[in-house]
């Protein structure tokens, strides 16, 4: 069995002393989830959250990474860099990293290599534009996205990253895929992966990650292939989060 995984995506969101209020608030609602819970915070709030979630059920993400230790790239983190403030999950190739910073199929690629060379566990995100599953794109275009994201990988190393299932015309729209369609395009990313890496298909967590929201986690998670979910607006709330982490209650 697959343990479900919620993990909040942040994005440009909350001052180091907003983002230590969220999480006080945050510990006890989450002390008895079900779930692994990780926190995917702008890198200025790490030393105030990580400060709090210490001893906690709560683990630390960031929201992009580097592929290089160290060099002349300004504005980046190397994977050493947010190791030194105990965060274990990176989020990569998320649909906005893409649209707007010119993120691409190969440099998620070398990313989540160098994520998972240091120790990092990777949220690998895939997605199709509106457009793109009008057009009937969206299984080829999820399978290759994760076919070349995990490329490089063993197969004991492709069981513990966790793949996010981003519609991108889900994403702060408010629309949200039905849970069968989740689930079946989810599906279609779990036999990508055992196309490649066999059985290791199985032990791979697969979040969805197109708005999921109190009201709807508990459809979503009761469909068999979602093992979690890349939570956007509704992680900003204490209270809103909670519940997603609580969809089994």
């Amino acid at each position: 069995m697959r343990k479900p995984i919620i993990a909040g995506n942040w994005k440009m969101n909350k001052t180091p002393a907003e983002a230590r209020a969220l999480v006080e608030a945050l510990v006890p609602l989450a002390a008895d989830a079900q779930c692994d819970v990780v926190v995917c915070t702008p890198a200025v709030d790490f030393a105030a959250v990580s400060e709090v979630i210490r001893g906690t059920n709560i683990k630390l993400g960031a929201q992009n990474m580097h592929w290089k230790e160290s060099g002349a790239y300004t504005g980046e983190l190397s994977a050493d860099m947010l190791k030194a403030y105990g965060v274990e999950y990176v989020i990569l190739g998320h649909s906005e990293r893409r649209q707007y910073f010119g993120e691409t199929d190969t440099t998620v690629n070398l990313r989540v290599l160098a994520a998972v060379k240091a120790g990092l566990t990777p949220i690998i995100c895939v997605g199709e534009k509106k457009e793109e599953r009008e057009a009937g794109y969206t299984d080829a275009l999820v399978s290759y996205q994760t076919k070349i994201a995990l490329s490089g990988l063993t197969a004991d190393e492709v069981r513990h990253v966790v793949i996010a299932y981003e519609p991108v015309w889900a994403i702060g729209t408010g629309l949200t895929a039905t849970d069968e369609q989740a689930n079946e395009t989810i599906g279609v990313i779990r036999e990508a992966v055992r196309s490649v890496y066999g059985d290791a298909a199985d032990d791979v967590r697969i979040q969805y990650g197109g708005s999921m929201n109190p009201k709807n986690c508990k459809g979503l998670m009761a469909q068999p292939e979602i093992d979690g979910g890349l939570i956007g607006g509704a992680s900003l709330k204490a209270e809103d989060f909670s519940k997603v982490v609580h969809f089994d209650a």
